[in-house]
């Protein structure tokens, strides 16, 4: 399973789970544009953003309310996880 952020102004709205299958491309390799393709062809607008459930790509699972952080590409948790 693949998981998709909305991200709206730079924070994450929602999450989504999609199969595999629906965001990879013609070379069988997943990708983020296979998957926002996927998601917009379904009808769901937004801005689109693949997270991992084990932080393997763009630091951390990106959950409600952590945001994006676009110039280095990478989810930032919301301040409620930010232990100090």
């Amino acid at each position: 399973m693949a998981h998709f952020a909305r991200v709206e102004d730079g924070v994450v709205r929602e999450v989504l789970v999609i199969g595999d299958a629906d965001c990879t491309d013609a070379n069988g390799v997943e990708t983020d544009e296979a998957g926002q393709a996927f998601i917009h062809a379904c009808g769901i607008s937004g801005h689109w953003i693949r997270t991992s459930i084990n932080a393997n790509i763009r630091g951390k699972f990106a959950g409600v309310g952590d945001t994006y952080d676009a110039d280095n590409d990478v989810f930032v948790p919301r301040v409620s996880e930010v232990v100090e």
